[in-house]
């Protein structure tokens, strides 16, 4: 597993953190009275990061950051799913929710008003081994998100009626999770690999726990797991660390242990009982076949786990990597293949997954067992190792982008990793992970004795008399397990035989002629560099039964030139941790490309390359036609997906904003190479935009854009949209749990005077603490998932309004939506309502152009689309001048019910 994994997992060991606490500690003594100088014990690592153990055991870890105006908090809390009782399975996120729900001193929708109002964001999280509170502000008001965390963990209300509505939230929630097919494949995993462990069990819970949460039992969860020599509260941002830290002394120092701290037992993968492979089939109503293998794996501190990383990377990291290039690439059986090493803090979980169609998992499992075989004593090439290690590690650094990306990295390894060390004896694992290493960490773990096999498929036809000699089409689980033995057998004692925003100097605009622009953002705070080349046409160039053309073309584009095929394409850009791809929109083609400043010379040949001699191969064109029907099959087994491949060609038929960019599935079948060579030809002679951001040579890249192909054509021109005299369209999903429902308002174009002042509302409607989610979800509990969205082109755009809810509520949200309509139509909305809005707003700008990029796509799409580059800036700062008497004038301008498209997807 590579360290994105590590994030994901979030487990960690208390013991190697907090080596003072252990299981003999009494209970804490009371803490001093508030007027008693708090003595605590504080050092500053080599690298900058100020840790402080207060008295009471909990750790404050503080890192200085000058890039961007912001600080993200983060307080880490060691108790998780995996510290439950079978009873309370799933309390743990139900309290996640709860702390949602009012505080002592905050009442309901108050938390998140605070943090939004100040143009922050706000969230929790639960895992098996932790929960977190975090929140990311605008560095000025740090100390309003400490306050804050501490009110989550420390002071919620917990009212007996709101744990009521809330408990239908998130029985809401487990059913939606149902719908999908990742998550209930991965809640049959659990169940089968991780048995008799507290892992077996979802995080979330069952139905009938949810059903028996009562205020008690939450109070006593809290009571004895919240203990403040179980936590670390983290800051990461531009802050003073000493004033950090005397806020946190009197925030959180008079704090009391009320229970000891039990380490709990790790379990080895040798420990679970080998009782032979297990197989478990399930029918469902999708499309496709969903499949996994797994095996128990290694805990969080086992010295297996940074071997295993590497060895998942190997396997299926990227696209030269061994399994997928086998049944993706060469044997073409799946959508899409994964590895994961998932490490918690007592035991772990390896796991190999794929989608693909249900009439190929004979042929995939026949070959998949071979592989499985042998897999762990495979020898790898030293390139390929190179390769797998560098994306590993690559993973961490680039995780560092952002501020809110280096607290993650920082409390992982901090809080989770094992102390301070952890992150540099990681990487000096992941550099030792020879051949040697990776193949004992693997055949500790690859067994099949132990290994567990669960199918999501859909029912098949029969299979004709032809065919009886190849493997069956709808495999039982005699076959797979028969099927499996025979390749790889295990010996009588039950073993294996084989195992026997803005940072920098001002960006620079250079007009190159012939309809080329270059624009320069330097930012030296990262050794890395993106660039985004945006050219005007994408799906504008296409006539209506060409549609998904474009993405076709942007598929190809990159999968072969005159010097590389795909396979030698893909080792060239993964050998230097690199990046280049391409992709197509309404009315744009972009390539893009990333990679770490001492390959830019390398990187700058291949975009050259890759447009003046891109060979367009058959045979990637007939592989890519394979991977977008897959996606276009996939997007429709899911809900939303379906809406919104419906929604546009509902709202704008035959017009270009009707268009589906990935096409249907007949039409992408029909397509031919001579269809995408003919496409290129015509998109290649298009206006362009060049923007690079990051650490560059200056005179580098301007000698390299001029080298770039001159445009030879105009930009096409677009005509406005008719929009449709229908105003109802139900979609109907079988076999689901949930209904969905969209209303959608036409509104305010990009450009127009409007715009401000409706992103500005959206804001207002949308987040925890919007009035969608305060009225539908808080009050009324009708859904998981209430929101507020738009959708915004030169010449239209809507707002939506969103509720995930249960088919028989259907019509009393959209009651509710109505209710909130009429009310911003009566009354002006209160300052405090826009202050938060506003405040999103400004938030929101920052932290999405953390990432270069962000801001280096940003610049080139503004651009092409002959926008100022300030243009978002410039609506944030017009939408901060708004008053509520000009929001109720848009509100009733925009947000009229007769108006609405009705959209609904329901599960009959």
């Amino acid at each position: 597993m590579s360290f994105r994994h590590f994030l994901f997992a979030f487990s960690f060991c208390l013991t190697s953190l907090f080596p003072a606490f252990t299981a003999d500690a009494a209970v804490s003594k009371q803490a001093p009275p508030k007027d008693t100088p708090m003595p605590y014990r504080s050092t500053v690592l080599p690298s900058g990061i100020s840790l402080t153990y207060l008295p009471n055991g909990l750790a404050v870890a503080v890192k200085k950051d000058t890039r961007f105006p912001l600080a993200s908090l983060r307080l880490y809390v060691h108790a998780g799913s995996a510290f439950e009782t079978p009873d309370i399975a799933g309390i743990s996120h139900q309290l996640e929710h709860m702390v949602f729900k009012g505080t002592e001193s905050r009442p309901k929708g108050a938390i998140a008003t605070d943090i939004e109002k100040a143009g922050g964001y706000l969230n929790a999280a639960t895992s098996f081994d932790y929960t977190v509170y975090l929140t990311d502000m605008p560095s000025e008001h740090w100390k309003l998100g400490m306050d804050v965390l501490k009110d989550m963990a420390f002071h919620p209300s917990l009212e007996p009626e709101e744990l009521e509505s809330e408990k239908e939230v998130v029985l809401a929630e487990l059913q939606r999770g149902e719908d999908s097919p990742s998550n209930r494949l991965f809640k049959r995993v659990q169940a089968s690999v991780l048995k008799g462990t507290p892992y077996e069990r979802p995080i979330i819970g069952y139905p009938e726990t949810i059903r028996a949460y009562t205020v008690e039992k939450m109070r006593a969860y809290i009571k004895n797991l919240y203990q403040p020599q179980s936590m670390m509260l983290l800051v990461v941002g531009d802050v003073d660390p000493a004033a950090v830290l005397e806020e946190a002394t009197k925030t959180f120092g008079d704090l009391a242990n009320t229970a000891p701290v039990v380490p709990p037992k790790t379990m080895l993968p040798e420990e679970f009982p080998a009782g032979g492979p297990q197989v478990e089939i399930e029918t469902t109503p999708w499309n496709k076949a969903h499949i996994s293998v797994s095996f128990p794996g290694v805990a969080q501190m086992d010295a297996r786990a940074p071997a295993l990383d590497v060895f998942s990377q190997l396997l299926a990291g990227d696209t030269s990597a061994y399994l997928y290039k086998t049944y993706k690439y060469d044997k073409r059986l799946v959508d899409t293949i994964s590895v994961s090493s998932y490490t918690f803090e007592r035991t772990g979980l390896f796991t190999i997954s794929a989608t693909l169609d249900p009439d190929k998992l004979g042929v995939f499992w026949e070959s998949l067992v071979k592989d499985l075989a042998a897999l762990a004593h495979k020898k790898f090439p030293k390139q390929e190792l190179d390769r797998a290690k560098l994306a590993v590690t690559d993973g961490l650094y680039r995780q560092k982008e952002t501020v809110a990306g280096t607290a993650s990295a920082l409390g992982y390894f901090l809080f989770f990793g094992g102390g301070e060390d952890a992150e540099q004896t990681y990487l000096q694992q992941i550099d030792l992970a020879d051949e040697a290493a990776i193949a004992k960490a693997a055949s500790s773990v690859l067994r099949p004795e132990r290994l567990s096999l669960s199918v999501l498929a859909p029912k098949m036809p029969p299979q004709d008399a032809a065919r009886k000699k190849a493997p069956p089409r709808e495999p039982d689980t005699a076959w797979y397990t028969k099927t499996l033995l025979a390749a790889w057998p295990m010996s009588k004692d039950g073993q294996s035989a084989a195992a026997k925003a803005d940072t920098g100097p001002e960006r620079e605009v250079i007009e190159l002629g012939k309809g080329r622009t270059l624009i320069l953002q330097p930012d030296a705070s990262m050794p890395y560099a993106a660039v985004d080349l945006v050219l005007a046409g994408g799906d504008s160039l296409l006539q209506p039964d060409q549609q998904g053309l474009a993405a076709l073309a942007a598929a190809v584009l990159t999968r072969g030139t005159k010097t590389m095929d795909a396979v030698a394409l893909e080792a060239f850009k993964n050998d230097r941790a690199a990046s280049l791809s391409a992709g197509s929109g309404r009315e744009t083609f972009r390539i893009s490309m990333d990679y770490p400043v001492r390959f830019a010379p390398d990187m700058w040949n291949l975009l050259h390359e890759t447009l003046t001699s891109a060979t367009l191969p058959e045979k990637e064109v007939e592989r890519s036609k394979e991977n977008q029907i897959a996606a276009v099959v996939s997007r429709e087994d899911q809900p939303l997906g379906l809406a919104f491949r419906r929604i546009f060609p509902f709202l704008f038929g035959p017009h270009l904003y009707g268009y589906q960019s990935q096409g249907d599935t007949k039409t992408v079948a029909a397509f031919k190479r001579s269809d995408v060579a003919a496409f290129w030809k015509r998109q290649a002679r298009a206006p362009w935009v060049l923007s690079v951001c990051g650490t560059f040579d200056r005179d580098a890249v301007i000698a390299a854009a001029k080298k770039l192909p001159a445009p030879a054509g105009e930009a096409p021109a677009i005509a406005p949209p008719a929009w449709s005299a229908d105003k109802d369209l139900t979609i109907t999903l079988p076999e689901r749990n949930q209904a969905h429902l969209f209303l959608v308002f036409p509104a305010a174009p990009v450009g127009s005077a409007d715009e401000p002042g409706m992103d500005l509302l959206q804001n207002i409607l949308a987040g925890q603490s919007g009035l969608l989610f305060r009225d539908l979800r808080d009050k009324q509990g009708l859904g998981y998932t209430v929101t507020a969205f738009q959708w915004q082109a030169p010449l239209a755009a809507t707002l939506m309004f969103y509720i995930g809810t249960e088919p028989d509520k259907v019509a009393v949200a959209k009651e509710g939506f109505a209710k909130v309509i009429a009310e911003l139509h009566a009354n002006a909305l209160p300052e405090e309502e826009l202050t938060r809005g506003k405040n999103q707003m400004q938030g929101d700008y920052v932290r999405a152009r953390q990432r270069m990029s962000a801001r280096s796509a940003e610049a080139a799409n503004l651009a092409i689309l002959g926008r100022p580059l300030d243009a978002e800036k410039a609506v944030i700062d017009a939408a901060m001048r708004l008053t509520p008497e000009e929001l109720q004038t848009l509100a009733r301008k925009y947000l009229i019910m007769a108006k609405a498209y009705v959209v609904t997807v329901v599960p009959r």
